[in-house]
């Protein structure tokens, strides 16, 4: 399928690793100008030369860390330099730590809420300006499957990701008429760094090995196995794509089925 998106330009948070690097791929693949971030310059720069020597899309790279609270300056001017505007908003963040309902101290909630949610619309209020004005535009936000099954052992993560649902929503109910889409990704046991790191914390917790651990989880997914970055970056680039210009508004699931709910 032809995606439509040669010379969009494209910013794709938290993208020096895991399911954001490779929706910057997935894009620039085809043939999208994309502005990775994060922290690590060292894997930017990395994801950028792979890109690059593709020959497909360009890619270049601005570090950015959600945390602070000058990164929405930061990646404006970044995208005003190196793009010179913007057709593609991927809003991605790494996950929380993880822990209980009791361990939500508010220093946490504060700091994890700024960095998870305040930020990421602050940032696409931006944006949105510019995209209704050339009548065309794509925000894709990258969540969790605790939006709709709170999954344990992830209580901070359960109470934030939930209210970047409703404001995706009703951005989308906003800007449609201007040609500009809005939805939520939602990620189930995708293999990338962050749910080894969650297996293993389920390990400690357990007494069991890892591998006893992944084995189980995998056996409760009806796919039965965990899902790759490229299966979910494929999700997420046709989600970005022209096709999908009467999708909005809608929450989709990458997970294998895993989710109970209808």
């Amino acid at each position: 399928m032809e995606l439509g998106i040669k010379g969009k330009r494209a910013l794709v948070l938290a993208s020096s690793r895991g399911l954001g690097r490779g929706i910057a791929v997935a894009l620039a693949r085809e043939g999208a100008d994309v502005l990775l971030c994060g922290r690590k310059t060292d894997e930017l720069s990395a994801n950028c030369a792979a890109i690059n020597a593709e020959g497909n899309g360009r890619a270049s790279f601005a570090r950015a860390d959600l945390f602070e609270s000058d990164v929405v300056e930061t990646l404006v001017a970044a995208v005003a330099e190196k793009l010179g505007g913007l057709d593609i908003l991927v809003n991605n963040s790494g996950g929380p730590t993880p822990g209980s309902s009791e361990d939500m101290t508010a220093e946490l909630l504060e700091t994890y809420f700024n960095a998870m949610v305040l930020r990421l619309i602050t940032l696409t209020n931006r944006f949105v300006p510019q995209m209704k004005e050339q009548r065309w535009g794509r925000i894709l936000t990258v969540a969790s499957s605790g939006v709709i099954e709170p999954i344990p052992g992830l209580a901070l993560s359960n109470t934030l990701r939930p209210a970047l649902a409703g404001w995706s929503k009703t951005l989308a109910n906003e800007v449609a008429q201007y040609g500009v889409t809005s939805n939520l990704l939602l990620p189930g046991s995708i293999f990338t760094d962050r749910l080894k790191s969650l297996d293993a914390a389920a390990a400690q917790r357990s007494g069991k090995s890892v591998d006893e651990v992944k084995a189980e989880s995998e056996q409760a997914i009806p796919a039965r196995r965990y899902g790759t970055v490229e299966e979910f970056a494929a999700t997420a680039a046709f989600l970005c794509s022209q096709p999908a210009s009467y999708v909005t508004g809608s929450i989709i699931r990458c997970d294998g089925g895993a989710a109970r709910s209808v």
